[in-house]
């Protein structure tokens, strides 16, 4: 009994070893393929054989391309590396949007990627009409035109991060407000602009120069064509009391809004606008709570300390 119970395991495993997996249908592919990380189907799954690369372009895997979690890993948890500002690098999250793109004909619904460029997002939008989420942060080849394009083209969408995309400025908000009427989520967080040594040697120079100064003009067009925003991230905006109290008049519906390292705003203001935001739930206002060096003001522009401790409450917390 011992012997033939053996031969039938060796039986069992000669016919697994010997199982042709090349023969899988596209149908039994795809279900497993839906399984993988985009990693696993990019670099392993297309370079099988020929059946598998094409199973693994099949367009139900491609209603999202989320590269965040690839970016946390190769970080190592730092926020950025300098090789993700170089031309190279932008090209090779380009090449993956236009592929997607292409791949998901139309189903698209997702994307969340860094260091993309003008052209390569036009070509997303163009293709993507089911747009639900879009997020390009840290993208320095993004600006208004491309912004336009997703505007006119994605009109469903609920969620845009442009965080750190210097290039995009007011007009954006206003053409995106106008045609995206089902908007709720909007984050437009600025880089550290109040300890930018923390940036040198990783991003260039050039582009942290290039901060934009018109928080306020932001903030006003904000209050205009956004007002069904439900959550708003504007972290190290320039914008004064006047863009706040533009948005909280305007923007009933916020349920939180981030306001971190916004230095020209008061407690006062910040209170103000509280006020007319009904609507924020528990722990949804995040208050400007940084410590500013003091080399950073003229004294002679407040008068005395005391008063510019009460302004940015330098005792809260120390960057």
């Amino acid at each position: 009994m011992e012997e033939e119970q053996s031969d039938a395991n060796k039986t069992h495993e000669t016919r697994t070893e010997l199982r042709d997996w090349s023969d899988l249908t596209t149908v039994c592919l795809i279900n497993i393929f839906q399984r993988l990380c985009l990693a696993d189907r990019w670099l392993i799954a297309m370079r099988v054989c020929k059946s598998w690369s094409d199973a693994a372009r099949d367009c139900c895997l491609y209603t999202a391309l989320d590269l965040e979690p690839a970016f946390d890993a190769s970080g190592a948890g730092r926020p950025d590396t300098a090789a993700w500002w170089t031309p190279a690098f932008q090209r090779r999250v380009d090449s993956m949007m236009r592929s997607v793109a292409e791949w998901s004909d139309g189903g698209l619904k997702e994307v969340r990627v860094r260091h993309c460029s003008d052209e390569a997002l036009c070509f997303l939008a163009e293709r993507s009409p089911e747009l639900l989420i879009l997020s390009v942060r840290s993208s320095r080849g993004v600006t208004d035109r491309s912004m336009s394009k997703v505007a006119m083209s994605c009109t469903n969408l609920v969620e845009l991060d442009i965080s750190n995309c210097y290039e995009v400025s007011y007009r954006s908000i206003e053409i995106i407000g106008l045609n995206c009427p089902n908007l709720t989520t909007l984050k437009r967080n600025l880089l550290n602009w109040l300890d930018p040594s923390q940036h040198r040697g990783v991003i260039p120079e050039d582009y942290l120069n290039a901060l934009p100064q018109d928080g306020d003009t932001e903030a006003l067009s904000i209050s205009r064509f956004m007002v069904k925003l439900k959550h708003l991230e504007l972290r190290f905006s320039k914008l004064s009391g006047n863009g706040l109290m533009a948005i909280a008049e305007a923007c009933k519906d916020l349920e939180s809004l981030d306001l971190f390292g916004c230095a020209n705003l008061t407690s006062r203001g910040i209170e103000q606008g509280r006020a007319k935001l009904t609507k924020l739930i528990p722990n949804g206002l995040v208050k400007p709570n940084f410590y500013i060096p003091r080399s950073v003001f003229h004294t002679d522009r407040y008068g005395h300390w005391n008063l510019y401790d009460e302004r940015f409450q330098t005792n809260v917390f120390q960057i």
